[in-house]
């Protein structure tokens, strides 16, 4: 079986699923401080994101299929995905009055955790990652990686 990311390596195909996740991140933040739709948020990314080059750094190529499928799940599941991110928020602090940023990274996580595709700890790792990459000096990452292992608990209680 032949897929669309056949000729690349292992870490190939990672890179680009990290990608995918961080851009999922980002635009779903745009999509919050914007009137923009998600099918508009997600041509643009596409268009001008993906591998695009700015002032000679070339920014990562990401796996396309996995961004639209978070983006889409993000938007989609939102209300339950923020119930459970309220449900997972140590300082009882519901998800409205979070960083935009780290509100956003909850909503593509979430939206991961319900597609159950990745196993929960690779998604946690994945988004910690991406916490550090918004907050390298912050508590941020410990915070998301607590988070999103209840959220992570909640949604596949059997993975753990």
């Amino acid at each position: 079986m032949t897929s669309l990311h056949g000729n690349l390596s292992g870490n190939q195909r990672r890179k680009m699923k990290s990608a995918a996740r961080l851009y999922a991140v980002q635009a779903l933040f745009q999509m919050e401080h914007s009137a923009q739709t998600v099918e508009a948020v997600r041509a643009e990314f596409l268009d001008h994101r993906f591998g695009a080059t700015y002032d000679g750094d070339e920014m990562q190529d990401g796996d396309i299929e996995l961004f639209a499928a978070v983006l889409e799940d993000a938007v989609n599941y939102q209300a339950p995905i923020d119930q459970m991110t309220d449900r997972a928020l140590v300082a009882k602090w519901p998800i409205a009055r979070i960083d935009p940023t780290l509100r956003a990274l909850f909503r593509a996580a979430g939206a991961e955790f319900q597609r159950k595709d990745a196993p929960p700890k690779v998604v946690i790792t994945e988004y910690v990652d991406v916490a550090r990459a918004f907050f390298p000096d912050g508590k941020e990452p410990k915070f998301v990686n607590a988070v999103l292992d209840h959220m992570a608990r909640e949604a596949q209680p059997e993975a753990f």
